[in-house]
């Protein structure tokens, strides 16, 4: 699987604040960006022709809200399948099967937040 966990993200190039984390510089892959008591939050990059891995579900005890920050995916959850573009959000509840697939031609950038933490 091409998912690449990190304990954070790249600090933001604005300099080190650690309240604050900044998705742009993430390259490629999925990371951790934060954890807070209960929630946890998490950037996607895929490039061109990737998806976020079979269809299923890695975290059956959270749910999970996908925004797409930047370009477009292809949403599987459950029985839809849906087209994203930037600024759209979805809720990925408890136990769905899922994944995001990136068919255009240019990198998607996702912000997610799972409630509990899943990873």
């Amino acid at each position: 699987m091409w998912k690449t966990f990190k304990p954070h993200a790249k600090r933001s190039p604005r300099g080190y604040n650690p309240l604050m984390r900044n998705i742009q510089v993430q390259d490629s892959g999925f990371s951790v960006i934060d954890n807070g008591s209960s929630l946890q939050t998490a950037v996607m990059v895929l490039l061109p022709g990737e998806e976020s891995g079979p269809l299923g579900n890695e975290h059956p005890k959270s749910e999970q809200v996908l925004f797409v920050h930047e370009g477009s995916v292809e949403a599987q959850i459950g029985d839809k399948i849906f087209e994203m573009s930037a600024g759209d959000s979805a809720i990925v509840p408890k136990d769905a099967t899922h994944r995001f697939i990136n068919r255009s031609q240019t990198r998607a950038v996702t912000f997610n937040v799972y409630a509990p933490k899943a990873y």
